[in-house]
């Protein structure tokens, strides 16, 4: 979707429009850009009862997509009058459109002129904004809409919040709720970062607070981007320029409005240039005021009155440390605040206003008069620290690692404390955990939970990168960090540290160096070998790694490191270009290891993990390489004294296996690795960071299956049309899916199925790979041919495989006029693009059919391993994949001994 603003625009938008819709129609729509933006989250039963569940205003002004926008709940713009006229307009759009029963959701442009209010969208389901509504209210919209199918209606179900009134209860909340998206821009490079109707943000936060301002300065804090709360960075750019950027919707928008109203800019304009309702802007005023204040004082002489007043706006003593006078220290701001008496209290969410006494542990922290309602007991309790906002590298993998871990803990007598900012995971339902904090994963507040609660322990370690960051910290302020130890933790992703480990254990490892400058990392490259792999160090999910072949390209990187990773050295491998790569998966006790798994990365070395297809079980491994791998885990596990998760990442070549990584926490392959093999190393892992050994939890490895399991990565390029689709080592994908066949074919057919694109069973193949490829593209391209497609392809290419005796048909490169390759596929003449290019030069030229083939949803393969496995996947596919069967159906199928003594080990 897009905004037209001109002719031109407006032809642009409809081919692409037509081109991707199934119907062939699109939909034109008159402009409401720059009202003001609402929706009502409703729920109906069968017999009419309707109750709108919540109101949500948008941040941003009509013209950016609702995901994409900050939002906030309750609308707060709005008067007493004017919220009547939506929520009655929002029922009769129920009956119009027919709903029977259950959610639905209904989005309200209005002209902030003269009150004009227009209906722009309705879903008659539950959506992105059911979940943050949920949240919001602690309504479970999509419990009581299932049990509305089934036929019940609201006045006969329980509000499980209050315990005492009934589902057709409308939630009245005296708090505020702010939802801030997350982006992942950096990712595609080509990308202009601006914010349209088209949602580009691959994850968001949720934070509680008893204002806007307060909830405003949380979410900032959560979003993992090392913000402190709203705060921008001075810049050099004149006020013009700065007009230009504010009026222009983008990821910076928070920083702009900052910047600008720290250098005076007035609300009124503001609002002109953005559209961004006077309220907000007063609002942000107001916290621009309170900064003020601070930058005034100095630590010893800032007045009590005025810190209370910072942090019930929302301030952490983080940003009033860096807002004050003098060097002030966070630790220091902490203490003098402690010693004042100031202390937030934590307030349970009740949907009614206070009404009725809330029965469900769901709590947010704020800074006011009152009582604390957080009534910690005094049974045996274990935090569990949350993974925070989704973004590329981190997602819902760890969040089910984290739920594995808290139904362990409750299912052993242990009350389960679930930390957590993010609403669109199950670990932020409120009846997940005996209770659950929506907070801001962040030492302070943190440390205010753990002071509050007093558990035996935290568990740092299976909610990704997010909660590791804090595991120091947290055990230097005296809390005992349950499973793998700090130490451990450092010892693996301290590279020297590790390199000895692997030295003394007698495990090979690729060489590796580190460097500070264009020079030192030449000299390294040069003694290494080239091709070398280069990546800044302290980032997640491989961001600008790249695989370096001359001494040419390492300039262009350094520029992007110091981007990316400034006052950090960059690291350099040596890459092992051929090699296989593998993830295993493993849990420990301190002296035994449980191999939960192998998994075989289809693509060959230097395509990220995350960004790979892999096997389960390994299907072109040697019984040799897997013996290696075990026999490196077990050592390492018990080198570092692992208690809990481990992942290793290792790559064999020539039959011989090396070491690329060690993680010792939960992994992204884990719940993957637990359905298809049917053990619950979360739950296990959970247990041995309680103490217990994996010989008193009984548990036994499990057999190797008879069933294939294949994931399959899911990425977001139709919503990045203009970067480049080519794989690398940087992570690029947003998710993942799940095939299961009985052998590879049909379970990677089954996952490329899955992901929403599937496999071509006709027409026409355009191959175009490097000369280092073309050896291995001649089996591909016969079995393309023997499954009866036809051959197109650039004409070196085409005379390699003419010379073989294939039938292929030459079509012209971009540059060498039209018809052009990139033509024939947006007329729909190719059906699927392998294409590996090899070098800065051919990247480029070859980007045009990349992102023809995006545009015209056309599968494009970039590795030769991924065109083999799309070979095995059309045979299978045409051979009929096998019948349909459940997860719980394999599991029953598989010994049941081990199941049988587990639980008898968990009886004694």
């Amino acid at each position: 979707s897009g905004i037209a603003e001109t002719r031109e625009e407006f032809l642009s938008i409809l081919r692409e429009g037509l081109a991707l819709s199934p119907v062939g129609s699109v939909l034109a729509e008159e402009s409401v850009l720059g009202w003001k933006e609402y929706e009502l989250e409703l729920i109906r039963d069968h017999v009419g009862n309707g109750i709108v569940v919540c109101s949500i205003e948008n941040f941003d002004a009509m013209g950016v997509h609702t995901g994409d926008s900050i939002t906030v709940a309750p609308a707060q713009t709005l008067s007493d009058r004017e919220f009547q006229h939506l929520r009655d307009e929002a029922l009769r759009v129920m009956d119009a459109v027919g709903v029977a029963t259950g959610g639905s959701n209904v989005q309200f442009a209005v002209n902030p002129d003269n009150g004009e209010r227009l209906v722009i969208e309705m879903n008659p389901r539950v959506s992105r904004s059911s979940a943050l509504a949920s949240k919001a209210t602690g309504y479970p919209i999509a419990k009581v809409a299932t049990l509305l199918a089934l036929g019940y209606t609201l006045d006969e179900l329980p509000n499980e919040i209050t315990g005492v009134s009934s589902a057709c209860f409308e939630p009245s909340i005296d708090y505020t709720v702010v939802k801030v998206p997350r982006w992942s821009f950096e990712k595609f490079p080509g990308t202009p970062d601006r914010l349209g109707t088209s949602m580009q943000s691959v994850g968001e936060v949720m934070a509680m607070g008893r204002t806007f301002r307060e909830a405003l300065q949380k979410a900032l804090r959560s979003l993992e981007l090392g913000l402190d709360g709203w705060c921008s960075k001075a810049s050099e750019r004149s006020a013009d320029t700065l007009r230009q950027d504010l009026g222009r919707p983008n990821p910076q928008r928070l920083a702009d409005l900052h910047e600008a109203l720290r250098r005076g800019f007035l609300p009124e304009e503001i609002h002109r240039i953005t559209g961004i309702d006077p309220w907000f802007l007063d609002n942000l005023a107001q916290l621009a005021e309170v900064e003020g204040r601070l930058r005034s004082y100095s630590l010893a002489e800032l007045p009590d009155d005025i810190l209370w007043k910072a942090k019930r706006e929302g301030f952490s003593d983080r940003r009033i440390a860096a807002l004050l006078q003098g060097d002030e220290q966070e630790n220091l701001v902490r203490q003098r605040r402690v010693s004042s008496g100031l202390r937030p209290v934590f307030r349970r969410v009740d949907s009614c206003a206070a009404e009725f006494p809330a029965e469900t542990p769901y709590l947010y922290s704020t800074w006011e008069d009152g009582p604390c309602e957080s009534r910690p007991t005094n049974h045996p309790k274990v935090i569990v620290l949350g993974s925070g906002p989704n973004r590329i590298g981190q997602g819902i993998e760890f969040d089910a690692c984290c739920c594995h871990a808290v139904e362990a803990l409750r299912e052993d007598g242990i009350e389960a404390i679930m930390v957590n900012c993010n609403p669109e995971t199950v670990s932020t339902d409120y009846d997940i955990s005996d209770r659950l904090y929506f907070e801001p994963l962040r030492f302070e507040e943190v440390m205010q939970i753990v002071e509050t609660e007093q558990p035996m322990g935290v568990i740092p370690t299976l909610g990704g990168q997010t909660p590791l960051n804090l595991a120091a910290a947290l055990e230097a302020a005296g809390m005992p960090i349950l499973g793998t130890s700090v130490e451990a933790i450092d010892g693996a992703e301290d590279r020297d540290r590790f390199a000895a480990i692997l030295a003394k254990l007698e495990i090979p490892a690729p060489d590796f160096a580190m460097a500070r400058s264009v020079r030192e990392a030449k000299n390294v490259a040069e003694k290494i070998g080239y091709p070398v792999m280069m990546r800044p160090s302290f980032v997640l999910g491989g961001r600008a790694m790249r695989v370096i072949y001359d001494a040419d390209e390492i300039r262009e990187f350094f520029e992007e490191a110091a981007r990316v990773s400034p006052s950090h050295p960059v690291l350099i491998d040596q890459f092992l270009e051929g090699a296989t790569e593998f993830d295993l998966d493993a849990v420990s006790d301190g002296c035994e290891v449980l191999i939960g798994g192998i998994m075989q990365h289809i693509e060959e070395a230097g395509i990220h993990s995350g960004d790979s297809f892999a096997v389960y079980p390994p299907h072109e491994a040697s019984t040799d390489e897997l013996a290696q791998m075990r026999t490196h885990a077990k050592k390492i596990a018990v080198e570092l004294g692992v208690r809990g998760l481990l992942n290793i990442q290792f790559a064999s070549l020539k039959g011989r296996v090396y070491v690329l990584e060690v993680n010792p926490r939960a992994s992204r392959t884990v719940p993957f690795l637990e359905k298809a093999s049917g053990i619950a190393l979360s739950k296990i892992a959970t247990r041995c960071m309680l103490g217990h050994s994996l010989k008193e939890q009984g548990v036994m490895e499990a057999k190797a299956p008879d069933q294939v399991f294949v994931k399959a990565p899911v990425f977001p390029f139709r919503r990045f049309p203009l970067s480049d689709r080519l794989l690398g080592p940087e992570m690029k994908s947003t998710g993942e899916v799940m095939g299961l066949g009985d052998n590879f074919g049909e379970a990677f057919a089954k996952a490329q199925l899955a992901t929403g694109q599937g496999l071509p069973d006709e027409g026409r193949v355009f191959l175009s790979v490097n000369d280092h490829d073309k050896p291995g593209l001649l089996p591909i391209a016969q079995s393309l041919l023997e499954l009866g497609f036809s051959l197109i392809a650039t004409r070196g290419c085409a005379e390699f495989l003419s010379r073989e005796g294939m039938v292929v048909e030459t079509v012209a490169k971009v540059g060498e006029g039209s018809p052009h390759i990139a033509d024939r596929i947006c007329a729909g003449e190719v059906q699927l693009v392998i294409n590996t290019p090899l070098g800065q030069a051919s990247r480029y030229d070859e980007k045009p059919i990349r992102s023809s083939a995006t545009a015209m949803d056309v599968l494009c393969i970039t590795t030769l391993a991924g065109a083999r496995a799309a070979v095995e996947g059309i045979r299978a596919q045409g051979e009929g994949l096998g019948e349909v069967r459940s997860l719980q159906s394999i599991a029953r199928g598989k010994s049941s001994r081990s199941r049988l003594a587990a639980k008898k080990a968990r009886a004694r």
